[in-house]
């Protein structure tokens, strides 16, 4: 179907090809509810939306719905499920379209779950594919800059994540719900949407908060929360996930308790323990503001950087502005390649090596071979002392499982088996 798509494109005009897109993904929006029988009619939607977070609310939402009995479907970056069956979602998009979504739905009522959480992207409601799916609620984590090239300019870039805010404003569903990171500067455009009920978070709402290596502390309708996951953006993801519960009438014991249970969202701020004498973290961050959260999340250690960057024909100007965050925060940081699609692997690194000033990064555009020589790197320091253990942080594709290349190529991928296999050789 890629490669379908990509030879009309080349046939038609790009200016024809752009106003044909449109009215296109609009059509199939609609036949799938049509051919689907609008089965978000008959399920509660909560759908989540922002620039970070997406993928951790969505799992912190379905673990706090979950614990209070209801059965749920989820539909994500990370995985897909419905009832007790999951497997992990190998689209390489978040909110696929042709049908997907509308198929899933119909599935998860079929099955009689009682909630539908979904994780849902600009790019997704640029293509319509939030259309058609009505909603009961909405969760805003954040805005920063992303997809800007494709939406043109970092104002549609908002317009297309409010759209997905206008879908529940015209809901036909009753008790709808929005509920909005407070803290967020874009807050208030989501807030001055018509919805009946809106709930905020923020982070001085849940003092006395604490973030430290191996877990976090936050303070919920006065009951402490002790919970796994790690960072101050994990603070704002288990607020969300609260708030979202509390929205729900379900009781702050059983918040606090399924938040608890949480202990690790594959591929954000993933912890990979092989029996190794150092730290290894798998992340998902591919914007400079969630790098830059990643890196203060371990403001001890020394951090040897194992850094991609945002994938071929997209974002160039994250580029040298990622490679500076880690060369600011990072002891030892090696560049290498992640998602070229059609673009020269080499020209990109190129690109992100510009940004740092201080130091000479080491190159190395094997993926595989990158992540090993900072594996070995990190073994060496933590052999040579007792001192700080050293931290290797891979970012960039978290659960991603391919590495994109030329003419829709891909090669199968996952960064926490290849850490796993390559430790186990460094072992032997």
């Amino acid at each position: 179907m890629e490669k379908l798509r990509g030879l009309i494109k080349k046939i038609i005009p790009r200016k024809l090809f752009l106003t044909l897109q449109s009215p296109y993904h609009y059509l199939l929006a609609w036949l799938g509810a049509i051919v689907y029988r609008f089965p978000s009619r008959y399920i509660k939607v909560v759908a989540v939306t922002g620039t970070k977070g997406k993928s951790s609310v969505v799992e912190l939402v379905n673990a706090v719905l979950e614990e209070a009995g209801f059965k749920t479907a989820l539909l994500g970056t990370i995985r897909f499920k419905v009832g007790d069956e999951s497997k992990p979602n190998l689209y390489k998009m978040t909110t696929p379209g042709r049908f997907f979504v509308q198929q899933f739905l119909r599935r998860a009522v079929d099955a009689g779950c009682q909630y539908a959480v979904i994780e849902m992207t600009s790019e997704a409601a640029r293509q319509f594919r939030h259309k058609f799916i009505t909603l009961d609620a909405l969760i805003f984590t954040n805005l920063s800059p992303e997809h800007i090239e494709s939406h043109g300019s970092y104002e549609k870039y908002v317009e297309a994540k409010l759209a997905i805010g206008k879908a529940l404003e015209t809901s036909s569903k009753k008790n709808r719900v929005l509920v909005v990171n407070g803290d967020e500067k874009e807050a208030v455009k989501f807030l001055a949407l018509a919805i009946p009920r809106k709930l905020t978070y923020s982070l001085a709402g849940a003092q006395p908060y604490e973030s430290h290596a191996g877990g976090l502390s936050l303070t919920f309708e006065r009951q402490k929360i002790v919970c796994r996951l790690e960072g101050v953006f994990n603070i704002y993801n288990c607020l969300a996930a609260a708030a979202f519960g509390q929205s729900q009438n379900i009781s702050p014991k059983i918040i606090k308790s399924a938040l608890e249970k949480v202990v690790v969202i594959k591929g954000r701020v993933e912890h990979i323990d092989c029996g190794q004498n150092f730290t290894v973290i798998v992340d998902y961050a591919h914007t400079p503001d969630s790098l830059e959260k990643l890196y203060q999340a371990f403001p001890s250690g020394k951090k040897i950087a194992v850094l991609g960057n945002t994938g071929g024909g997209r974002d160039v100007w994250k580029r040298p502005v990622m490679a500076g965050i880690a060369e600011k925060y990072c002891d030892e940081i090696i560049l290498t390649n992640e998602d070229p699609y059609d673009e020269n692997p080499r020209a990109i690194v190129a690109q992100m090596a510009a940004g740092m000033k201080k130091h000479k990064p080491e190159i190395i555009m094997d993926r595989r071979q990158a992540i090993s020589a900072a594996l070995r790197l990190a073994q060496r320091l933590a052999q040579d002392t007792n001192q700080n253990n050293p931290i290797v942080l891979i970012s960039g594709k978290g659960t991603d499982p391919f590495i994109m290349g030329p003419n829709s190529s891909k090669m199968v991928w996952d960064d926490a088996t290849v850490v796993r296999e390559e430790w186990q050789k460094l072992a032997r």
